[in-house]
């Protein structure tokens, strides 16, 4: 199977490449990304040398250039997208042409190649923000708070659209945060670990309440894997990892494993539009699939904080 993995220099994109080819020795992947300031080759060190893997640096805004590189693929994964609130907050033009403009011209050019299955990567932030009760099922009417949420759900909506009036074999995923090694640092953990690491404090939004369910990264690489290949067409699968977190309780985790205590926390004022929970029901993905979370928040947690401090080179590259 040739597979076209876009944003596959990114966070989780890099994973999943890294699993496909460990997974299926007779797989090819194509790495499509531009790498913005989040997309860092250096994720995929371990498999470049590989002759199963081929990047291209390149736009999915870029019409041609989508075009030329999908009639080449059996099956889309489309990663790509600027991801970060805070960032859409006060730029929120990008989000638009990557994660929708984008979007539109991977499945134009799926539809035009008659593509054999196209997966969309999106989030549970679509859902907008939960009460202190409840789950996001797929069935959850989207609602989403920022820009960048908006832009996800106007992404998964073109993807629907696609599957019903042109009939593309169209999958969605939406999953809850993750976590995991090679996470660019504008994200709470490697954020805060790095803070710790350099001696200052770590910014903990409002009252540090707001509840998120964490996700380890290669769990979700093996979810995709499996809607990927299993999943029924034109269906919104929810990745969801059962393990509700406060910020607060993220940070005390943090502060614990490198020997900090609460004195390295600093309040700082609330986000706009700062959703309040996120929680996700992974009954249909377990039912119809058979896939659930293997790690332990316990245990994905300590791996990652010590990826992390064992990494410091990647770290400096990132920030250099």
């Amino acid at each position: 199977m040739k597979v076209l993995v876009t944003g596959g220099a990114g966070f989780i994109g890099s994973c999943f490449i890294r699993y496909i080819l460990s997974k299926y020795s007779e797989y090819k992947i194509l790495n499509l990304d531009v790498l913005t300031y989040a997309g860092n080759l250096s994720n995929l060190n371990d498999v470049k040398d590989n002759p199963n893997y081929k990047f291209v640096q390149g736009d999915i805004c870029d019409k041609k250039l989508v075009q030329e590189l999908v009639k080449d693929a059996d099956v889309i994964v489309n990663f790509a997208a600027e991801s970060h609130v805070d960032r859409s907050i006060t730029g929120p033009e990008i989000f638009i042409d990557t994660n929708i403009k984008g979007t539109l011209n991977l499945l134009q050019a799926a539809k035009e190649v008659g593509i054999d299955r196209y997966l969309q990567v999106s989030t549970d932030e679509v859902y907008g923000s939960l009460g202190p009760q409840g789950y996001f099922y797929e069935t959850t009417p989207v609602a989403p708070s920022s820009p960048y949420s908006a832009s996800k759900a106007s992404a998964d909506m073109l993807v629907h659209a696609y599957f019903e009036t042109y009939k593309l074999p169209t999958l969605i995923t939406r999953c809850s945060n993750n976590y995991g090694p090679y996470q660019y640092p504008e994200k709470l953990i490697p954020f805060f670990v790095l803070q710790l690491l350099k001696g200052k404090k770590v910014p903990v939004y409002g009252d540090g309440l707001n509840v998120r369910d964490w996700l380890y990264v290669y769990d979700h690489c093996a979810a995709i894997d499996v809607v990927l290949h299993k999943g029924k067409v034109g269906q919104v699968y929810n990745v969801g990892g059962h393990n509700e977190k406060s910020n607060l309780e993220i940070t005390y985790i943090i502060l614990k494993a490198m020997g900090k205590d609460e004195s390295s926390i600093e309040y700082v004022k609330d986000r706009l539009g700062h959703d309040g929970r996120y929680a996700i029901c992974n009954d249909k993905i377990q039912s119809e699939l058979g896939w659930k979370p293997s790690i332990a928040f316990e245990k994905g947690i300590k791996l990652t904080i010590d990826w992390y401090l064992n990494n410091k080179n990647w770290i400096e590259e990132i920030e250099a």
